[in-house]
């Protein structure tokens, strides 16, 4: 899905001479872990001793730097996007995971901002995010009734006397709060109940992508529970090889963009469109990389942050904006450029689980989004999520098989189209050990693939958490059967009816009508089922 940016811009054409395959981006590839022929061997070896001093440049961009190798990325220590604030209901608590810790987010009245607690009561540990905002304003634990106000302080127990200690004041009756802070219609939070973290917002802020606060810019954003983990969901987005092919037939790459390559290639296209992909790693550091390709330019802003634009992003901060180009005449010239931008945040929920959310900011064609419900905006977008989810979720499983450690081994990554996989596998190795650091202490062994109902799900892991599609479903499930009353009352004001009493042209509309109901009814019906509940994807008939 990544690769939606090969859209953004037009290409420079390549020259007509034919180019060479490159060498593996990994050079530390040993062929025999394959159990190949000889013959087989011997002619892949030969092929990468002839692999042009160009291949070798990219292999050494996609590696990382040996400075800095005893430096450790601490996943405790940033910002984490929880949801688009859009989707939150300020009427209850909502729960939700992020890096294994289980939150409960609720809308403080009292400080007109919201606020993430640990998901535990410290009574009985019962979760918070299945109670209520009580008549006060405060958050409420429906197990026993205790009351905690913003400040994560328990202002009543119900239990205790009014003559007794005033136990609610003890600190083990607080809730365990975690930093929040709202940025670019997003709520994000510090994974630190630390009382030193307190004001971390004022130290250090999550990454400001400048074009979602800019009103000449759409914002419409998206997101999605998805049954694979966070470095797969990570990868996936920054391969944009795979777009023809796993998304076939419904992304399409113009010929535009794919035919200019056949006649300086030794080899035919085939019919999805699949291309050379020319993708160079500019700068790697622990707090990300930066990509460089025909089109635009590609950054990573660990750990969650990946951001596609046709201009350079080199913000200091952490950040990636326009704001990025230096000079005001250029800055200008950009602004009045037709821009679209990906930005995707990819969220690590837990072992197996992560969570997208994505928005794709343009600066023409805003009308668009006014007009059309944000619902078929999803719509569209969990179609292609869906289509290659049940790739990913096996691979992740194959993976983990193999050890995350030998995915150099495991993996063959020829060309230049995986540089930003690599490049992002090399970070993972060098800055965290190839693993991510749960705030979990159960086990992060994979859980069996379910059913393809259950892992392709698009209601809960989309539906009940957007509030656009939530109101679609209501709307449409409420027209379903009033087309089917609808249908029913026609059957039966023509049965009832004397045949004498109307006219064969009005008992023909109302049979008419009641056929017509009953046909849309049933279309409805398949039309919620498989866009708000489970929508397979065959590759094999596309």
């Amino acid at each position: 899905m990544a690769a939606l940016n090969s859209l953004l811009a037009p290409h420079s054409l390549p020259s007509k001479t034919p180019r060479s395959f490159p060498s593996p981006l990994y050079p530390s590839f040993q062929y025999s872990v394959l159990r190949l022929s000889s013959s087989i061997k011997n002619a892949r070896l030969h092929c990468h001793a002839s692999a042009s001093s160009s291949a070798a440049a990219v292999v050494t961009e996609a590696e990382p730097d040996a400075a800095g190798e005893g430096e450790k990325f601490d996943w405790f220590a940033h910002w984490y996007p929880v949801a688009p604030i859009c989707d939150l209901d300020k009427r209850r608590p909502h729960a939700k995971t992020v890096m294994g810790l289980d939150l409960v987010v609720w809308w403080d009245r009292t400080k007109g901002r919201w606020q993430v607690f640990d998901d535990r009561c410290p009574h009985r540990l019962a979760p918070l995010s299945e109670g209520r905002i009580d008549p006060s304003g405060r958050l409420q634990c429906v197990y026993h009734g205790w009351c905690f106000d913003g400040s994560g302080s328990c202002k009543y127990i119900p239990q205790a006397p009014d003559d007794g200690p005033p136990v609610h004041t003890f600190r083990k009756a607080c809730a365990s709060v975690y930093p929040s802070f709202e940025q670019n219609k997003i709520l994000w939070f510090w994974p630190s109940t630390d009382p030193q973290c307190k004001d971390i917002a004022v130290k250090a802020k999550p990454p400001y992508i400048e074009e979602l606060d800019d009103p000449s810019y759409t914002s419409t954003m998206g997101m999605r529970d998805l049954l694979y983990g966070y470095e797969v969901l990570i990868e996936n987005l920054m391969d944009p090889a795979h777009v023809p092919y796993a998304h076939h037939g419904i992304m399409r790459i113009p010929k535009s963009l794919t035919s200019r390559y056949r006649d300086s290639f030794t080899v035919n296209g085939d019919r999805e469109g699949g291309s050379p992909i020319d993708i160079r790693i500019e700068t790697s550091n622990i707090n990300g990389f930066l990509a460089q390709r025909d089109i635009g330019y590609n950054k990573f802003i660990a750990p969650c942050v990946f951001y596609s634009a046709p201009h350079r992003l080199m913000s200091g901060n952490g950040s990636a904006s326009s704001s990025d180009v230096q000079g005001g005449s250029a800055l200008k010239t950009l602004q009045k450029q037709r821009r679209f931008l990906l930005i995707f945040m990819c969220i690590p929920v837990s072992p197996g689980r992560s969570r997208l959310i994505y928005v794709f900011p343009r600066n023409f064609a805003v009308w668009v989004d006014q007009v059309v419900p944000r619902w078929i905006f999803h719509v569209g977008q969990n179609l292609i999520l869906d289509s290659d989810l049940y790739l990913l979720h096996v691979e992740e499983r194959k993976f983990a098989k193999a050890g995350y450690s030998n995915w150099p081994k495991v993996c063959f990554v020829p060309t230049k189209s995986d540089a930003m996989v690599v490049a992002f596998r090399n970070w993972l190795r060098k800055y965290s050990n190839n693993q991510i650091n749960w705030g979990t202490t159960s086990s992060e062994q994979l859980l069996p693939t379910p059913p393809r109902e259950q892992l392709m799900d698009r209601y809960w892991s989309h539906v009940v958490q957007c509030s656009s599609c939530r109101d679609a479903l209501k709307v449409l499930k409420a027209l379903k059967l009033s087309l089917q009353i609808i249908s029913i009352a026609s059957v039966g004001i023509v049965a009832a009816l004397n045949q004498s009493m109307i006219s064969t042209i009005t008992r023909t509309v109302i049979v008419s009508t009641a056929v017509i109901c009953f046909l849309a009814s049933k279309w409805l019906s398949v039309f919620i089922y498989k866009n708000f509940y489970y929508h397979d994807y065959d590759h094999a008939f596309r």
